[in-house]
């Protein structure tokens, strides 16, 4: 099979390191950044470089970009995809991207599935990109009723064969509300978090709570602005039930309600216990 990725970043570099070290594919890359592509032809990370007019050459082809550069580039390239080939994306939200692009392609007889591999680093660029970034990690799959089975099984086969540990179908929809909570809550509340006066004063003071809080308030602020406001809604309510349930803890400790306090907090490591044991299954 031949495998073309579209952004040799973090993800892209790294989903061209796994398939070149895990498969017998061959791998090929288009990236305006010249170093990127120096150093993955160095590495033998892909096979080689590639244009958008060589796209129409690919089995598969993998856009590793920004949700709404991921939308400009299959919308201007719609028509150089193989026909019958399978384009996938990369992005944190799944919606806006399949409203956008699914129909284009397919008109063009291109097949696209909305994918989403979960998982990352604090750090970007081709330069930060490893060969095991998805050993443990899962790959979701939003394939709509209109996506054959065939190419979805292809999918998964591939993805399980680069190193991923577990290949989960959803809805793009239901994709969307669970990532709202799982990762884009984190990274708001990590970012908020930081902004308290006391942040330049911790040092001496902090550990690994204080670490866990605020690793992911390092982000590329102009992908995850996209991000958010392409998944307004779910996003919208995780926070709105986090002040909720911040409010209630705020009142009990200003109130010295002891046994009130002493639920909540019962609740919370009950909570967590049972997504533990559930993960654990």
């Amino acid at each position: 099979m031949k495998i073309g990725i579209v952004g040799l970043g973090l993800i892209g570099g790294s989903l061209a390191k796994a398939i070149k070290k895990n498969t017998s594919h061959s791998c090929f890359a288009l990236d305006i950044d010249r170093a990127a592509i120096a150093g993955a032809v160095a590495q033998e990370a892909i096979d080689g470089e590639m244009t958008a007019d060589d796209l129409h050459s690919c089995d598969v082809v993998m856009i590793c970009l920004h949700p709404q550069q991921t939308i400009d580039f299959i919308l201007e390239n719609k028509a150089k995809f193989k026909k019958g080939g399978i384009v996938i994306d990369t992005c944190g939200v799944k919606q806006a991207i399949v409203d956008a692009v699914e129909k284009p392609l397919a008109d063009e007889g291109v097949i696209f599935i909305g994918c989403h591999p979960m998982a990352g680093r604090e750090f970007s660029g081709f330069a930060y990109s490893v060969d095991n970034l998805f050993e443990r990690a899962s790959f979701i799959m939003t394939p709509t009723d209109d996506v054959p089975v065939k190419p979805v099984r292809e999918i998964s086969q591939l993805a399980y064969e680069t190193g991923f540990a577990s290949v989960v179908t959803s809805t793009a929809a239901e994709h969307d509300r669970i990532i709202a909570f799982t990762s884009q809550l984190a990274h708001v509340v990590s970012s908020a978090y930081v902004k308290s006066p006391s942040l330049l004063k911790q040092s001496g003071f902090s550990a690994g709570s204080f670490k866990d809080l605020t690793r992911v308030a390092k982000l590329n602020e102009n992908m995850w602005t996209e991000l958010f406001l392409m998944n307004k809604q779910p996003l919208v309510d995780e926070i709105d039930c986090i002040i909720a349930r911040l409010t209630e803890y705020r009142d009990a400790i200003s109130s010295e309600n002891a046994d009130y306090l002493r639920e909540l907090l019962k609740a919370g490591r009950e909570l967590k216990e049972l997504s533990n044991n559930q993960n654990h299954k």
